[in-house]
């Protein structure tokens, strides 16, 4: 399932020098522009669980379904707990 392309707009944001060179250093390292660097900080800091940020939906389900055979009924319970404790607090 492809995400269909969404139009962007453009902002103009006043940042800190200082953190500006830091995100256009980043970006830098992992090769990406720095306005794709900040949109991903943005998701994460508000979908932290980051299911929808998923680029290949198949390859995605491909992994979980190979994961969770791999994984006994009991680990699979415990992570979801430890997931509830999480969302709790």
């Amino acid at each position: 399932m492809a995400k269909s392309s969404l139009k962007k707009e453009k902002w103009t944001l006043s940042f800190d020098p200082g953190l500006k060179a830091l995100v256009v250093k980043e970006a830098g390292r992992r090769g990406v522009y720095p306005v794709n660097l900040l949109e991903e900080m943005v998701r994460k800091q508000f979908n932290p669980f980051g299911h929808t940020e998923i680029k290949d939906s198949l390859t995605y389900l491909r992994a979980l379904r190979k994961r969770s055979r791999e994984q006994s009924d009991e680990t699979f319970l415990e992570e979801i707990r430890k997931w509830q404790e999480a969302s709790s607090s």
